[in-house]
């Protein structure tokens, strides 16, 4: 039975090569496209699981995709970057991206990304609620809905999966480490930086003032804690 469906999208044939026969090796079925116009029409035409997704492409690129396809798709994606730069990471995830490799990478790690790119967190987390509303902001569980001041605010999967993790746990300082395994898998624990880049993100989707955050708290050398009033 397949692990799921994947597509490649990069211009450079080696590195579609090489991804196709790794991915293919760990029991997913790969399709893969060398342009963005390509993956669209694909996308259009197939369905899809998980989407690897150069950011640096000709014509149609990285980030243009990736925001074409999250318009219409929930579909998990994984930017390629090639600078180690958090405002390429921050860019990839405000495109849409559930996650950022960067090049070069080794294949474990890819393979644990997409591992936990594919993996989903419970969709009724045992003790959380079904919705949460903060003033203006109203977070349903059971829809993956967030509206803030009317309009609806789009978050990728790992954003909510991470959301819906701290609201399960309102009010208790949780643990950089606890967060990363129960959200993104066991594959994960240390990568601190990688969580504190998402949490910034989500923060500045759901806080008031993202500079001055009011529900989504920082824990000192520790990890993150939700504020939920108990008459929000």
């Amino acid at each position: 039975m397949s692990s799921g469906r994947i597509l490649i999208v990069d211009d450079e044939p080696q590195i579609r090569r090489v991804l196709r026969a790794t991915l293919t090796d760990q029991g997913y079925e790969v399709d893969d496209a060398r342009s963005g116009d390509d993956a669209l029409e694909m996308m259009r035409e197939s369905r899809f699981d998980l989407v690897l997704l150069d950011m640096n492409m000709p014509g149609l690129g990285g980030l243009e995709t990736c925001r074409a396809i999250r318009h219409g798709s929930e579909v998990a994606i994984i930017m390629l970057t090639v600078h180690n730069l958090e405002k390429e990471k921050v860019a990839a995830l405000d495109a849409g991206a559930d996650d950022y490799v960067t090049k070069p990478f080794s294949m474990p790690e890819l393979l644990a990304r997409v591992r936990a790119a594919l993996r989903r967190v419970p969709a009724s987390p045992e003790g959380g609620p079904e919705s949460v509303r903060l003033h203006d902001l109203e977070i349903n569980l059971m829809t993956r809905r967030v509206i803030s001041k009317g309009q609806e605010i789009r978050l990728t999967p790992k954003e909510f999966d991470l959301l819906r993790y701290l609201l399960a746990n309102p009010n208790v300082p949780i643990a950089h480490g606890r967060l990363l395994q129960a959200v993104w898998g066991p594959d994960y624990g240390d990568q601190v930086e990688y969580l504190r880049v998402f949490v910034n993100q989500l923060r500045k989707k759901i806080e008031p003032d993202p500079s001055k955050p009011r529900y989504l708290l920082t824990e000192p050398h520790f990890g993150y804690r939700f504020l939920l009033p108990e008459k929000a």
